[in-house]
């Protein structure tokens, strides 16, 4: 299977892009702050899921990288609250897109606690 497969990658990468296009939107003088960091920790989720996923040779590395896929998860998530906040994005938006870093969230969250279900040898 490729990594490209992996519902956590196909839902991340979606996320992802919805962000681009929403913040498409945002104003120019947060093109070098707030701008730049969702657009760069949600792409970040997808790329680290893909690395994992080449590492799951060595549950220690594939674990690893799951868990910074988690982390930029969760930044990605505050970058949306600060977004919500800043009057950049409606509440409607905001609970979409939260309730779907969420649902990446528990996927990860899944892949990590069952390395095997993945490839990797324990």
């Amino acid at each position: 299977m490729d990594f490209k497969e992996l519902l956590a990658y196909k839902k991340s990468f979606e996320l992802a892009m919805e962000i681009f296009e929403l913040s498409k939107d945002f104003p120019k003088e947060e093109r070098y702050s707030l701008t730049d960091q969702i657009r760069r920790s949600s792409r970040s989720v997808s790329a680290n899921i893909a690395e994992s996923y080449r590492k799951r040779r060595y549950v220690n590395h594939y674990i690893s990288k799951l868990t910074d896929s988690d982390a930029e998860n969760s930044e990605t998530n505050v970058w949306l609250e600060f977004s919500l906040k800043c009057n950049y994005i409606n509440q409607e938006t905001f609970e979409k897109l939260n309730t779907k870093s969420f649902e990446i969230g528990k996927l990860i969250n899944y892949m990590i606690n069952n390395p095997n279900k993945f490839g990797c040898t324990i």
